[in-house]
């Protein structure tokens, strides 16, 4: 391949890659600066509480399970009378209760239900847009969609960034501060590193 049709070739790379992340990557460094001072980012959690019994006909559809996901009539249920939206996913049954977990990015819920006492409790909490955010940036309790999302987002990142380091090899000459500010990207972190390891 010629260097003038590889260079183009890379160029191609570099920009289509860089236009794919372009968003990604700013909400990825957003929240780099968020998590790196989640301390200082206050967030108040808001809780949304149901307390309610368990209808009898739903009762029935409960009795003598003991293991599995909740029927899909009891979920059903949950949604048409309490807007109470549950996952296909496994629930702890232990004879007298049913809990199920649903962790979510920047929240968290929870559904228990008494088969003695035919009562539920359900607990939705909301930590906020950040929270949201920061968890989508470690991929925490997310789904394999997300999952996927971020495996392709970093390889057009590797993408990226290879193709720019390519194409400063290309033009360094006529851009003679290139290579120091390469190195000093590179010599930076590594100076901080070994000054925190002391």
């Amino acid at each position: 391949m010629k260097l003038t049709s590889m260079l183009g070739t890379v160029r191609q790379w570099h920009w289509i890659s860089s236009a794919v992340c372009l968003v990604g990557m700013i909400l990825f460094a957003f929240t780099g600066i968020t998590l790196n001072h989640a301390a200082d980012i206050p967030a108040e959690p808001v809780r949304n509480t149901i307390a309610a019994d368990v209808s009898p006909g739903i009762l029935s559809v409960l009795e003598g399970r003991s293991e599995g996901a909740l029927p899909l009539a009891v979920r059903r249920w949950l949604a048409d009378q309490h807007g109470i939206l549950t996952p296909d996913s496994e629930a702890e049954w232990d004879g007298a209760e049913i809990y199920l977990g649903m962790p979510k990015p920047g929240g968290d819920a929870w559904l228990s239900i008494d088969l003695e006492s035919g009562s539920f409790i359900y607990e939705n909490t909301d930590r906020g847009i950040i929270s949201y955010l920061n968890d989508l940036h470690k991929g925490r309790n997310t789904n394999a969609a997300w999952s996927w999302f971020i495996d392709i987002f970093s390889v057009l990142c590797l993408v990226f960034s290879l193709s720019g380091l390519w194409l400063l090899a290309r033009y360094a000459k006529q851009r003679p501060g290139t290579w120091p500010l390469v190195t000093l990207g590179v010599v930076a972190p590594l100076i901080l590193l070994v000054l925190a390891a002391h």
